[in-house]
């Protein structure tokens, strides 16, 4: 462990979870740290000087020095050496578990972190495919922590270790962006276990005691990516993120040298319009398609042209949300439901057969949701997984404007839509009422299959 008289000091800049970690172990400790003030380091200038090379080869941070002529880059290896017995396990058996979830955090929960955050935070181009495969993995590493922690309060042994420290740090993003309510219900033991982490006195003094949980999974924005870009640097609370598959920033001669071959090329061409500058800053962050979806026009609204129905269905929504269901919603939405303008369609999965655990069948409905995030406004839906692990499946009750199918009206909700089977339903066909009573209350069964939980999409 650091000496308490050896007076230590941190470079890192603001929010930086991977300089939370150091700061956390020397609270449990006791050690001596400060945190370099604006007037002793400022990312990308600090970091780059020959000075601060010559104690930190790597030019990364967080880095930490002492008085003892102590040099030390990498935030683990940092957090490490200012932790106590308690943090580091007490046995070798505890020493290499906390070791094993130190590595794993680093490996694999800080690159998903990257992927879904950034993106939203405007710091890195938005990737379909990328995101994509970081949510499947967000759900496997949230089953695996919570099967871990469905006998236990903590990751290694009955007390907090570096473990627990160094995994709550690295989720910490995930679950003020990304991790929205109806996730962290699916995950009770996980977000039990990062409400306890949080709330112990040595976090609240380096994150704060407002912390603040995701009500809503944020959404990549190409305008506040295209504004970001088009600065020399990201902004000193955040890193340039280069490689996301490590956990702290590098600064590369590479990097360095490729910005200024680029400044001098645009210093010889003619100036040209705005928007063409946008997309060759946006360039650097990402391959042409992206590039082309970062600046993309504000597309048409597909219901402006449509009549505008007598049904509120932001005031249905209301009721919904907050009325008993039996006797007060659902006797709403049929004296209101307008049938002219609106219209009720029933989907189904098509491919129940790959469906096997159901917490991924549920991530499967939070996926379609969250890539329909602009139908909002014009739609509700009640989505119900039947069954159990390995024998499951998806169906739903719908509600949009018009009579067509929403879906095919823009490009942006046509990802998941064709793994279902769309049937439009009579208001006339007692079935229809049958079914809605089923959906917005959810129960009853499908093919033999239980009702086990929902989903609204509102």
């Amino acid at each position: 462990m650091a000496s308490s008289k050896d007076k230590g000091i941190l470079y890192t800049f603001p929010g930086n979870v991977h300089g939370y970690k150091a700061q956390i172990a020397a609270q449990y400790s006791g050690a001596s740290l400060k945190v370099a003030g604006e007037d002793q380091f400022k990312m990308n200038e600090t970091n780059r000087s020959p000075e601060y090379i010559e104690k930190f080869p790597t030019g990364k941070v967080p880095a930490y020095e002492n008085d003892a002529g102590v040099y030390l880059f990498e935030s683990n290896a940092i957090a490490y050496y200012l932790s106590n017995e308690q943090l580091r396990g007490q046995t070798l058996a505890e020493q290499s578990e906390v070791l094993q979830w130190i590595e794993y955090t680093d490996r694999e929960i800080h690159p998903v972190s990257t992927t879904l955050v950034y993106p939203c935070m405007g710091i890195l181009q938005f990737n379909k495919n990328n995101n994509e495969r970081a949510k499947a993995e967000l759900a496997n590493i949230l089953h695996l922590l919570n099967e871990q922690l469905r006998t236990r309060t903590y990751l290694v042994g009955e007390r907090i270790t570096l473990a627990d420290v160094t995994v709550t740090c690295d989720l910490l993003l995930l679950f003020q962006w990304i991790i929205e309510p109806s996730i962290r219900e699916m995950y009770p033991n996980v977000t039990r276990w990062f409400l306890t982490l949080t709330h112990q006195k040595e976090l609240e003094a380096v994150i704060g005691t407002d912390l603040k949980l995701c009500e809503r999974t944020a959404q990549f924005d190409p305008k506040k990516y295209a504004e970001l870009a088009r600065r020399d640097h990201a902004p000193q609370t955040q890193p340039a993120p280069k490689d996301f598959g490590h956990s702290d920033h590098k600064n590369t001669n590479e990097a360095k040298g490729k910005k200024e071959k680029k400044e001098a090329k645009q210093d010889e061409k003619p100036k040209k319009v705005e928007k063409k500058e946008e997309v060759e800053v946006a360039a650097d962050a990402g391959d042409e398609t992206d590039e082309i979806y970062a600046n993309e026009p504000k597309q048409k609204d597909p219901f402006v042209d449509m009549p505008k129905p007598s049904f509120n269905m932001d005031d249905f929504k209301r009721v919904y949300s907050n009325e008993d269901t039996a006797t007060v919603a659902i006797p709403y939405f049929w004296k209101n439901f307008d049938n002219d303008h609106c219209s009720i369609w029933f989907c189904e999965y098509k491919y129940p057969e790959d469906l096997s655990q159901v917490f991924m069948t549920c991530n499967l409905i939070s996926g379609f949701f969250q890539r329909l995030d602009k139908l909002r406004k014009h739609a509700f839906a009640s989505m119900c997984v039947f069954g159990e692990n390995n024998n499951n499946t998806i169906t739903g009750i719908w509600v949009w404007r018009g009579h067509e199918l929403a879906f095919e009206l823009s490009p942006d909700w046509q990802v998941d839509y064709e793994s279902y089977t769309w049937k439009r339903l009579s208001i006339d066909d007692e079935n229809t009422r049958n079914l809605i009573n089923q959906y917005f209350l959810w129960e009853g069964e499908h093919n033999d299959k239980k009702f086990n939980q929902g989903k609204i999409f509102k």
